[in-house]
């Protein structure tokens, strides 16, 4: 529109230059001609039809005619009638008002290009992430951004916000007794050499650390009691005052592991049969440790197991995010955001790589 309004006022200046030398004679007979012209036009195309104008020409009509006078306006012979060559003028105007008193921001500031790099980095690095997570380990960062505005610059870049995220339902009686409770179970899996592999893992529901108790490929009644024994001098030695430990009906857990546990003070609770539920927390960390590690990691044998098992173990307990805990980890608290601007313009964050690449953790640069 500017371009062409620029032409319109660029060739309507030569032709006020060429009536310059033209005497009132000769501007008189031009007028009555243009006039008779006008009328010619009006009785081939009717009276009913309306004369179409661009943005431009109104524009350029309405500065060319608005400054004269409504009376002569209505002697000029035009296709519109003078009052809406008026009404196009104050709509020019109050355009041009609106864009001189336009507010400098309006709405919520952008994000920061560094965040926006390091967030599509992240999901880039991670691709089971979902912006939750993204969000857990932003937070870990210190870097102060809504959850909203994660999911926002996915969705803008064409990235699913949640991959392969199913709700979790809780019980309301884990959250009730959740700093007296335990939750332990086995995990299954296979070596390359084709043995099979059990994993004794427990979790603590308030604070969501896990401890590995061991793994082997032969869990009887003994290996079994010494690794609840361990656990008990753990526990005595933490500070962790425990009062239930839930776990399943497997034949694999002896009858004299819980009289171990009543001496420490500690009760077994069974859950249900076939009702994983019972058992949430800990079923939630099996499924997280398949994903993020025994799906990923090719496990060559025992000795390799209980080593990517350690690495895992201290990833979860300090680094990892969690939802429950605030984004903290359950040996690590979050960090104060980030206030300082140039800080947040100039982010510099560093990755570990724990088991070749298998998990990351970010940090800030030194």
């Amino acid at each position: 529109m500017l371009l062409r309004l620029a032409y319109l006022a660029v060739t309507n200046a030569f032709a006020a230059l060429r009536l310059l030398p033209m005497g009132d004679r000769d501007k008189d007979i031009e007028i009555l001609a243009l006039r008779h012209q006008i009328n010619v036009l009006q009785r081939q195309l009717g009276a009913d039809v309306r004369a179409r104008f661009a943005a431009e020409d109104r524009a350029f009509l309405a500065a060319l005619l608005a400054p004269l006078p409504r009376e002569v306006l209505r002697r000029l012979r035009l296709l519109v009638r003078p009052d809406t060559v008026l009404r196009w003028h104050r709509d020019q105007m109050k355009r041009r008002h609106a864009r001189t008193c336009r507010p400098n921001r309006r709405g919520r500031p952008p994000t920061v290009r560094s965040i926006r790099v390091l967030i599509l980095r992240l999901v880039r690095e991670n691709p089971s992430w979902g912006y939750r997570r993204v969000h857990g380990e932003l937070t870990t960062l210190g870097i102060k951004v809504a959850a909203s505005t994660v999911w926002e610059i996915l969705k803008q870049e064409g990235l699913d916000p949640a991959p392969e995220r199913a709700p979790t339902m809780w019980a309301d009686f884990l959250r009730s007794q959740a700093d007296a409770l335990l939750a332990c179970d086995f995990i299954e899996t296979i070596t390359l050499d084709g043995q099979r592999q059990y994993i004794l893992a427990v979790i603590e529901h308030a604070t969501r650390r896990v401890r590995v108790l061991g793994t082997t490929a032969h869990p009887n009644a003994s290996w079994v009691i010494q690794a609840i024994k361990n656990l008990v001098m753990d526990l005595e030695e933490a500070g962790c005052r425990a009062r239930y430990l839930i776990r399943d009906r497997d034949a694999k857990f002896p009858l004299l592991m819980d009289e171990i546990l009543a001496d420490a003070g500690i009760q077994a609770v069974l859950t249900g049969i076939r009702v994983p539920r019972m058992n949430a927390v800990m079923e939630r960390w099996v499924q997280s440790c398949r994903r993020e590690l025994l799906d990923r990691c090719l496990i060559w044998k025992e000795r390799h197991l209980r080593h990517a098992l350690r690495e895992y173990e201290r990833f979860y307990n300090r680094h990892r995010a969690h939802q429950a805990l605030a984004q903290a980890a359950p040996l690590r608290a979050v960090p104060d955001p980030i206030t300082d601007p140039s800080r947040i313009a100039n982010l510099s964050i560093g990755r570990r790589d724990r088991l070749g690449g298998v998990l990351h953790e970010y940090s800030h640069a030194a």
